[in-house]
């Protein structure tokens, strides 16, 4: 586990507070009339959350990751265009933006902090929540084959032994695909699109030859929005590293990654992180 005072924890929450002075700076000039609600702003914030996010849960900041969860959640909606972010919403945005710089500011005390009233304001914000599900439902549902019930995974690793166990691994599960470096991946991820097949779950590493892991994540998040899936709704994609890619990791969140697992990959953590996401029982 690395520490709140390590030099890459130290750079995070940098980062974090960066991000953080982004948002409210958009939203303040979404209260005020000043800004439009232009699709750049809405993703940067968006982006900007859910990096916040990851980076949280990988650092242990249990607090900070739930509430950045729950404001991803209301972008999410307004991304798309499932939620008008009117005044009043944008208020209790910037009150959700506000708690997560004090979060920021005292890491060390933040799991112990009391974060219930605002979580209780952002939850009662999705009024559009239903219309999303109905309106993307048909793409982010089900797993494998359209109909189908089992998972249907991407397996995307250039090592044979990490590639043999996790590939055995999935198979439980329904049908496990291979690539062995981003480009591969990114391919066969647009074939499946172009046949109207979806993937469930993408086990990406990060470190491979031809393209690495996070371009390819960024083309297939491309791929999905070009078809107006948005990450929330898209293919779960859990990012495979070693120690030394950890940084990598806190970039990948940005191109909207959702997870990641330490190699040696530890397939009890990995069945968690399925049931967690509710592609498996």
């Amino acid at each position: 586990m690395i520490g709140l005072d390590d030099e890459l924890a130290t750079e995070y929450l940098a980062e974090c507070r960066e991000h953080l002075a982004t948002i409210e700076t958009d939203l303040l000039a979404l209260e005020k009339g000043g800004a439009e609600v232009s699709e750049e702003l809405i993703n940067r914030v968006f982006r900007a959350v859910h990096s916040i996010k990851g980076g949280a849960g990988f650092f242990g900041l249990v607090k900070i990751r739930d509430l950045a969860h729950r404001a991803e959640d209301v972008f999410a909606l307004i991304r798309s265009r499932d939620l008008i972010p009117t005044p009043d919403r944008v208020r209790v945005l910037l009150h959700a933006t506000d708690r997560l710089i004090e979060l920021i500011q005292n890491p060390g005390e933040s799991n112990r902090a009391d974060i219930a009233g605002i979580v209780t304001e952002l939850a009662q914000l999705p009024a559009g929540q239903r219309a999303t599900v109905e309106k993307y439902g048909a793409s982010a549902g089900g797993h494998g084959q359209p109909g189908g019930d089992r998972l249907c995974s991407l397996l995307v690793e250039d090592d044979f032994a990490s590639r043999l166990l996790l590939q055995t691994f999935l198979s439980r599960y329904g049908e496990c695909h291979i690539a062995v470096n981003g480009k591969e991946a990114v391919d066969a991820f647009g074939s499946a699109l172009g046949r109207g097949q979806k993937y469930d779950l993408i086990c990406m590493d990060i470190m491979m030859p031809v393209m690495d892991g996070r371009e390819a994540v960024r083309q297939i998040r491309a791929m999905e929005e070009s078809r107006g899936i948005f990450s929330t709704c898209g293919v779960k994609i859990v990012m495979t590293t070693a120690v030394t890619d950890i940084k990598e990791v806190i970039r990948c969140f940005q191109e909207l990654c959702d997870s990641y697992l330490m190699k040696p990959i530890d397939l009890t953590q990995l069945l968690s992180q399925l049931k967690s996401f509710q592609l498996v029982r």
